[in-house]
């Protein structure tokens, strides 16, 4: 068995999607096998771009394929008024050197997890259709994939609606097919993610760092703090970096399993994970919903992480 985890981070980046795949590849917990993209925050091709850029920056080798362009059955919906009209405002990052992948995302993580040796954990950090699309294309892929770690979904309310978050409101078909497709599913929303706070003194403190990368992160974080502080956080909540610090070192989050289901039809209520914690229907729990973070550690896996590129 390998010591590093195999991983494919399938993101569209995105301001923490960023910083998610920052922290994916300074892990040395972490394989990352290959990078999907798709639409999401921003437009499909700006979403591949900010992909390419974030990785070529940080001098990462790995393949970058592109995937869904829309959800599947629905109309677009992009959010410009938290990531700007790149998808990654505040900060300058070069053109890339690195280019896409001649290959769809869906061939491309068929086949990646088809021959490793070792189970594949999947962490998307945008909508899930590229997931959704790979189980359905490809559902013998299934039996090689150890664990989907998810950012998405709330049991609290949404932020993009009061019932949905923003990932899984933008394709909740994608959600449910995935939610129901009995591979182990960690999902990191909002009940995590509004407690996995970065704060302006610890933002100040990456800028001191003296680093590339850190400068590239601490600036992103400046304008992501710019959208929260609108919202009446004290703090910037870095959803997507959970998803990825939960297969890094799972004792850092705080999980309870129970039964989800994803809203497709509801008048209001659309995109909501309806998530039983309370046992009420007695069926299968299918996810390991997290509820808590111990907020200390996951900053220091933060800075360790953007230290690892000095």
């Amino acid at each position: 068995m390998s010591v590093r985890k195999p991983v494919i981070m399938d993101c569209d980046p995105g301001h923490d999607d960023a910083i998610a795949l920052v922290m994916a590849f300074a892990s040395d917990a972490l394989d990352v096998k290959l990078v999907t993209t798709l639409a999401g925050n921003q437009t499909p091709d700006k979403t591949l771009n900010n992909a390419l850029r974030v990785l070529s920056f940080i001098g990462a080798e790995v393949e970058v394929a592109q995937g869904a362009r829309k959800p599947l059955v629905r109309d677009l919906i992009i959010a410009p008024e938290v990531h700007g009209e790149s998808g990654l405002e505040g900060t300058y990052i070069p053109e890339p050197t690195l280019c896409k992948s001649e290959r769809s995302a869906v061939d491309a993580m068929a086949d990646v997890i088809k021959k490793s040796e070792d189970k594949i954990t999947l962490i998307p950090t945008g909508p899930l259709t590229n997931i959704a699309s790979l189980l359905l294309a490809h559902p013998e892929a299934k039996e090689n994939i150890e664990r989907i770690s998810l950012m998405g979904g709330s049991c609290i309310g949404g932020n993009w609606t009061p019932a949905a978050e923003f990932n899984i409101l933008v394709d909740p078909e994608a959600a449910s097919i995935v939610f129901g497709s009995k591979v182990p599913i960690t999902m990191c929303g909002l009940d995590v993610t509004h407690k996995a706070l970065i704060y302006d003194e610890e933002i100040e403190k990456m800028h001191k760092l003296g680093g590339k990368v850190s400068k590239m992160v601490a600036e992103l974080l400046d304008f992501f703090a710019l959208f929260h502080k609108k919202q009446g956080f004290k703090g910037s909540p870095l959803h997507d970096p959970c998803a990825v610090a939960y297969v890094i070192d799972p004792t850092i989050i705080t999980t309870k399993k129970c039964h989800v289901d994803i809203e497709t039809r509801g008048e209001f209520t659309t995109g909501a994970t309806v998530a039983d914690l309370n046992d009420v229907l007695k069926l299968e729990k299918n996810v390991d919903v997290a509820l808590d973070i111990d907020r200390e550690r996951f900053i220091n896996l933060l800075f360790n992480s953007v230290k690892h590129y000095k």
